[in-house]
């Protein structure tokens, strides 16, 4: 967050952020009922935030009226009691702009952008590509770095470039090198957020002063994760990586095949959401069932 945005009243979000799943029924239409359980779900587990329709909301496949609507809703159904972040990243600068402007209008905390995919964009091309939207949006922005789903890399360099811009206010970084995260921690100016986007690796991200954690695994234990947020930040070290042992054959177990598909067969498992995921994603392969179901009975969560 620059010192500009923060001078104008705007507060960082830190904390455990759940990279929240679209529940779906069977046939694969949205399933607006479990959604607002969802919703209300983390509100009383306190969880800090929560990003709608990003990667593991299935953004992808959601089209331009679904993904709209799933944010307006999830800002009515939070009533301000839960920060929502909108996930309205594109490959396509000008509708990345049109997202993040009907987000905006919602009535979202911040926006989530991940780095324009599939087109592999160079440097410069993305650093402008973040300029346009801040100048289109007035709405703080939070880079999002996941090369290994993008097949770009948002550079150091270039993020510490676009945090000199009022209103992009955080990084979610989703490389899982902590050495790479370092450098962007001590690096960044004061106030610009610097998430982890890597359960895996997000307790010690956070314990070398990450602000948070972008979590998949959140879906699942709020709490736990909202526990591992406060004891990495406030340098918790005996305890953060306790419960990050405890925690961590579940990390790995949600990512046997791509994400969302694991996480959402564990909610279904727990009762929360249907079975429901759209192609070209298919439930979760048969041979992972047990990882999983074993990884959810370590932690003692409901089946």
């Amino acid at each position: 967050m620059s010192l500009a945005y923060a001078a104008a009243g705007g507060s960082m979000i830190t904390g455990s952020i759940v990279a929240l799943v679209t529940p779906m029924l069977a046939d694969g239409a949205l399933d607006w009922q479990a959604l607002e359980r969802l919703v209300m779900w983390h509100i009383d587990k306190k969880s800090d935030a929560l990003v709608s329709v990003g990667t593991t909301g299935e953004s992808a496949t959601l089209d331009v009226v679904e993904h709209g609507k799933v944010i307006r809703q999830m800002v009515e159904w939070a009533a301000g009691r839960i920060a929502i972040i909108g996930g309205t990243g594109a490959n396509s600068t000008q509708e990345a702009i049109e997202l993040t402007q009907a987000a905006h209008q919602a009535g979202v905390d911040a926006c989530l952008l991940v780095t324009p995919y599939y087109n592999k964009p160079t440097q410069l091309g993305m650093l402008l590509h973040y300029q346009k939207i801040a100048a289109n949006v007035p709405v703080p922005l939070i880079l999002y770095n996941v090369p290994g789903r993008t097949s770009v890399d948002l550079s150091n360099e270039t993020a510490l470039q676009l945090a000199k811009v009022d209103n992009i206010v955080g990084i979610k970084d989703a490389t899982g090198d902590l050495a790479r995260g370092k450098s962007l921690i001590e690096a960044a100016p004061q106030g610009f957020a610097v998430y982890s986007g890597d359960d895996a690796t997000a307790a010690e991200f956070m314990l070398m002063g990450g602000h948070g954690n972008i979590s998949v695994t959140a879906n699942l234990v709020p709490e736990q994760m909202k526990t591992l947020a406060t004891l990495a930040m406030s340098k918790n070290i005996e305890g953060t990586r306790e419960l990050q042992k405890r925690l961590m054959p579940l990390h790995r177990a949600l990512f046997v095949e791509s994400n969302p598909i694991p996480v959402k067969w564990a909610l279904y498992k727990m009762g929360l959401i249907a079975e429901g995921i759209r192609l070209p994603l298919t439930p979760l392969s048969e041979k992972f069932h047990a990882q999983l179901e074993q990884a959810l009975q370590g932690l003692e969560v409901p089946q």
